[in-house]
């Protein structure tokens, strides 16, 4: 059980949470929080005081004044006009942890919904009832509307949900689960759906899963660099030490102690003077990488204990005020520069494989890692399959955060298409396991033909390979194999096997 109280929530915490489902609650002081706000708002609608999307329209439509009998109906057709998504429901992890992000910006008590929305959603994650949320429908401003109001829907019985999986009416969802649907009254459901919950969450996972894929790729580099001799000079300490940023520092210092131990560290074996930069250059490369993504981290967990909402209710003083912190850009564009990132991490990856499979460039490895060459093929047609997922990766990476298209008669007319950000980023994380396996099938194809000492940790990785695929000694069909490493990055297990855990 972990306990929110609107300024405690990391990635690494969302994520067990969101995925690995586990339970929450809430402070006292958050609980005092959310009777707080909700009590300031209904003096101030007592006192005839106009305060958007309670007692106005929204969008274009903020000067129109609703009177006081249609004010609970109100929110009750925002979300319904909300409701406006399409296409396939979005993975059941990425539902959670919008919701997460949405309760802990409820906990700041500057919402001002009514106590029960927000316990209701506490007791939806806790019972597995997760809304149903069509991925594709957000701008990312005035918040994630669409796949939020299809979330808020559940507050009044209505729409699908997932109970421990299995897809049904949100009625029925509830029945089962033993969960009240509280209804929606004044504020509650602008409250629900009005901040850049969704694509702040699925940020947060992509951020995690992304860490990871770095680590493999420095595995890989080790790997690779022992299979092609490679001078290891380049990863010395005092180089990295002596420009002085951080995240080539930590690359270099993983890299280092994945190879540690071996023949090329203790000069046994010759090498060249001087490799190329696809050898010699990672630790700045994939360093860099890091950097983007140390940064894109500290943004996202800066929104996910933020508060989103518009209007912001502020008891203590006094104040309602309306402005546009649904705004996704701070998430949407530094994430845009972590799409980048990954994909220069995969590129430099495709550029070791291919040292590895050309003759003219592999230190004497036989062509294409074929045991008959010329009659075998090898790992040949590896290197299509890693061409083809890094050039849609390039495509992904035109920034979402430039693409604004106005909307609603131009009261909207700057939006942070963060949502485009989010979605493009799970290709590219989903295309990155496959490169980086790739690689890693070839650099234990490679170390297979050579006869010294490898580090200790390379060993440990080439080991673990091998339960997964075998040495390719005769041609077979490669799509199985490419599968097997692609799940196997994914699932980390390489990681846990080496010990290694990513440092910022």
């Amino acid at each position: 059980m972990f306990e929110l109280n609107g300024k405690n929530l990391t990635v690494e915490t969302l994520k067990n949470i969101a995925r690995d489902k586990t339970k929450i609650s809430i402070d006292s002081k958050s609980k005092s929080n959310l009777r707080k706000s909700r009590e300031f708002l209904e003096q101030k609608i007592n006192s005839g005081e106009n305060i958007y999307g309670i007692n106005t329209g929204i969008g274009e439509f903020s000067e129109t004044k609703l009177p006081e009998q249609k004010m609970k109906d109100f929110q009750k057709y925002l979300v319904y006009n909300h409701s406006a998504g399409i296409g396939k429901p979005m993975p059941i992890e990425y539902s959670r942890a919008a919701l997460v992000g949405r309760v802990n910006v409820h906990l700041k008590g500057n919402s001002a919904c009514r106590p029960i929305i927000t316990e209701t959603i506490i007791e939806m994650l806790n019972k597995d009832v997760v809304p149903i949320m069509a991925q594709k429908g957000s701008v990312g401003a005035s918040g994630d509307l669409a796949p939020m109001a299809q979330a808020a829907q559940t507050m009044m019985g209505e729409g699908e949900c997932y109970y421990h999986g299995e897809r049904m009416k949100t009625s029925e969802a509830f029945s089962k689960a033993g969960i009240t649907a509280p209804g929606l009254e004044v504020r509650d459901g602008l409250a629900f759906i009005n901040g850049s919950n969704v694509l702040t969450g699925m940020s947060a996972l992509h951020i995690y899963d992304f860490e990871k894929i770095i680590l493999h790729a420095e595995i890989a580099t080790a790997m690779s660099l022992e299979a092609l001799l490679g001078n290891l000079k380049p990863y010395s300490s005092q180089i990295h030490e002596l420009r002085g940023f951080s995240g080539a520092m930590n690359s270099a210092l993983m890299i280092r102690d994945i190879f540690s131990g071996s023949d090329l560290v203790t000069g046994k074996m010759k090498t060249k003077l001087q490799d190329a930069y696809s050898m010699r250059s990672t630790p700045q490369v994939i360093g860099a990488a890091r950097d983007a993504l140390n940064y894109a981290k500290s943004q996202v967990e800066i929104e996910l204990n933020g508060v989103c909402d518009n209007p912001v209710f502020i008891p203590d003083e006094d104040l309602v005020l309306s402005g546009a912190n649904f705004q996704g850009s701070p998430v949407s564009l530094p994430m845009d520069m972590v799409s980048a990132a990954i994909t220069m991490v995969c590129i430099l990856s495709e550029r070791r494989l291919n040292r590895l499979l050309n003759p003219a460039l592999s230190a004497g490895l036989p062509p294409f890692l074929a045991t008959d060459p010329g009659f075998f093929s090898g790992l040949m047609l590896s290197q299509y399959t890693a061409d083809t997922l890094i050039a849609e990766q390039k495509i992904l990476c035109t920034p979402a955060s430039i693409q604004s298209i106005p909307a609603a008669a131009d009261q909207e007319d700057f939006v942070s298409m963060g949502m485009n950000t989010a979605l493009k980023n799970q290709q590219i994380r989903d295309n990155s396991y496959g490169v980086i396996g790739i690689e890693l099938f070839a650099a234990a194809q490679a170390l297979d033909f050579r006869d010294f000492k490898f580090g200790d940790k390379t060993l440990l990785a080439h080991k673990l390979i091998r339960k997964h695929v075998d040495f390719l000694d005769l041609d077979r069909p490669l799509h199985g194999d490419h599968d097997k490493m692609n799940n196997l990055v994914e699932s980390n297990d390489l990681l846990k096997e080496l010990n290694l855990s990513y440092k910022q």
